[in-house]
Order: structure tokens, then sequence, then C-alpha cells
């Protein structure tokens, strides 16, 4: 394999390095840090501990996976969870769900893949007479064992040691003796690094899971406090966002760059939770850029010329999902101008969102094609 060397892109690493750690620090503020803000200082606060045990497979989502998913990944997941009555409009809304921290161990049963240890902030959801309970938490990880052209070529799922990590859960629940519980039920464990750096397939872990909850005695139990639901709409409303951060080709050599993306888009909130949105996004990539001009040299029978410009637009259809000044976005688009074919014409954009104020949010979110994720963003953005 050759490696091509981009010098006039190494100014970028010393970049790379700061990304890396406002990487961390932001998911601090939009995955973990909020949690606070969401309760009041003179709540009770009751809690729980849970520690669940967890076996499963790696998903053959794509064929460079299929060598890696050899094993049945098995770990464990320790989570803190702080309840909630009632006393924040949001946690009615819900029906009284718990936020916390979880830590997930994951021994990937692959020698390329090795392990990862991940920390992460998540919410708790509950139905069916709260025996049901639906957890979904975003946070970091680390791979032990990530690619390296000499050492571990065969790990193209993580091209890096830091990870976006992301895993749900679905667990019934029975108590067992007095503040014990049993649980058991599935998970779905999802680590990628968003193509900071190559290779970046990703996996995604099924698995199915089994747990004990303990609930600490003595704690001050208030009753859950309920209020009359009242029709809640806003008018349209105009927003304008700006998103950048740093990404690189699946061509090995070429570097990693910069991104810009600008959006404009129109929203409406027709509820206390749900907004949806329409607007268009124009993407400026430069790692496009490199690799067209690459695999016009390299590869002439793809038919790139290398004049192909390298800029996108977009039109997307989207909704938020709030609980107070959080929001989980989710949205999809499809490319209108679109010179250049890389990984199809459809795109979604998925993530989290906090609003500062009325009119400032800050949002940390991933764009994939697929189940194949091209960039994570990080942006801001004005509300009118």
């Amino acid at each position: 394999m050759q490696i091509i060397l981009d010098y006039d892109s190494l100014w970028v690493i010393p970049y790379f390095r700061e990304s890396v750690k406002r990487i961390i620090h932001l998911l601090l503020i939009f995955g973990l840090v909020p949690f606070f803000s969401l309760s009041q200082e003179t709540d009770p606060k009751p809690f729980s501990l849970d520690l669940n045990y967890f076996y499963g497979n790696i998903a053959k989502h794509s064929k460079d996976i299929a060598p890696l998913a050899t094993g049945h990944p098995r770990g464990f997941i320790a989570s803190y969870n702080r309840k909630t009555y009632g006393f924040n409009e949001w946690e009615r809304r819900y029906n009284y769900p718990d936020w916390g921290f979880s830590f997930l161990y994951q021994n990937g049963d692959n020698e390329f893949l090795g392990n990862a240890y991940g920390l992460y902030g998540h919410y708790n959801f509950y139905f069916l007479n709260r025996k049901l309970m639906v957890r979904l938490g975003q946070g970091v990880a680390y791979a032990s064992n990530p690619f390296d052209i000499l050492e571990n070529k065969k790990n193209t799922a993580y091209g890096s040691h830091l990870l976006s990590a992301t895993y749900a859960m679905a667990n019934f629940n029975q108590r067992l003796y007095k503040n014990i519980s049993l649980q058991a039920g599935i998970s779905l464990i999802h680590y990628s690094n968003g193509n900071v750096r190559a290779p970046n397939n990703s996996t995604n872990t099924i698995a199915a899971n089994l747990g004990l909850i303990y609930t600490p005695k003595d704690q001050i139990i208030p009753e859950f406090i309920t209020d009359t639901k009242i029709p809640y709409s806003e008018p349209l409303h105009y927003n304008f966002v700006l998103r950048g951060g740093i990404n690189q080709s699946d061509r090995l050599g070429l570097g990693r760059h910069p991104f810009i993306i600008g959006s404009a888009f129109i929203d409406k909130r027709i509820n206390k939770k749900s907004t949806l949105q329409a607007g268009v996004d124009v993407f400026f990539a430069r790692f496009l850029k490199e690799q067209i001009a690459f695999e016009a040299v390299a590869f002439p029978s793809f038919g790139v010329s290398g004049d192909e410009d390298w800029k996108r637009v977009g039109l997307f259809l989207g909704h938020e999902l709030r609980l107070g000044n959080i929001a989980f976005v989710s949205q999809l688009g499809y490319y209108i101008y679109y010179p250049y074919n890389f990984e199809g014409r459809v795109y979604a954009r998925v993530g989290l969102k906090r609003y500062f104020g009325n009119h400032i949010f800050g949002a940390v979110t991933v764009k994939a094609h697929g189940a194949k994720a091209e960039a994570v963003e990080f942006g801001i953005g004005y509300r009118l």
C-alpha cells in the first residue's frame, strides 16, 4: 500500500490535538453537565445504582466489519441514576425520567479490536407502569487497540483511541428483595470517531444484558407532582447555524482537513416536546477536494477528471425532541447540488443541542450516510 504524505496539511495536526480537547470538553457540556442544570438544588435527591452484564455480537453492517465480528463482545455497564418527581416541568412531560452517568467496559473478543472504556451521560425513560426502562446514553470512549498501519492494520473499525460512543438499552425490572431489583433486556452499543481519523467503519454491538438495581434505604421519596396539560405552540422561527470540525478521507495518507457547514432553516414548535424543521445546508469539506485530486490520478477508471467541484448543497427536514434546554436533534437531507459522487445523495444528522436563553444555541452532531459517519460537527447558532 502506498502512503501519500500531504505536507501542506501538516499544520492541522496541532489543531487536531486541540480538537480532541474540544471534543471532550463539548461532550461534557452537551452530554453530561446539562444534567445538573435540569434539577433544582432544593429538590430531594433520591438515586439508585445499577450494574448490568452484557454478552452479544457485532452487527456486520459492512463487508469491512466481517473480519472483526468473529467473537462475542461482553462487558458491564455501571450506572448512577438520579430520580425526578416533577419539580421541573420537563420531568412531568416525560413521565419522570432519571438522569445519570454510566461507565461501560467492553471486551471486543477480537485481537484486532481490543477493549473499549466509555463514560456517558444518560436518561432513563419509563413505560408500562415503570416496569420497562429505556435508556439513551451519549459520551466518549477509549479504544485500547485502534488502527495502526504497521502494528494493527486489520482494525478498520477504529482509526483513533478516542471515540464518540452511544448506547441504548431496554430493560424490564422486577423487585427481588426490599431495595434490590432484577433487570434484563437488550442493548445496542455504537462506537465511531466520526472520521476525525481514518479508517472509521465503526462497530455496532447487539447484546443481551442482565443486572441488579440497588436503591439505598432511608432516602426522602417525594410524591410525583402532576399538572394540567395545556396546549402549546410557537410561530415560525428562522435559524442560522455555522458548523465546523476536522475530518479525513478514507483514502489513507491524504491528511486531516477542516470543514465548514453553513445552514439556514425555519422551525415550528408544535408542543412542549417537539419542534419540526426544514432548511438548507451548504458544505465546504476540503477532504473531498484532496480525494478528487487523488482519484483523478490514481484511479483513472473511476471517471474522475479532477475538475469536479468539492462543495455540496443539501435540503433537509428535521425534528427536535426537547427536554428543558436540551434537545435531541435528528435530520434527514438530500443533496440537490452533488457534482462528485461520495457515499450517495441521502445524508442524516443526529446529536445534541443546548439552548442558552431564547436565541443562542450550540450543538454537537454526527453527519452520516447510512451507517457511515462523515464528520463530528460542532456548531453555534442563532434563532430569531
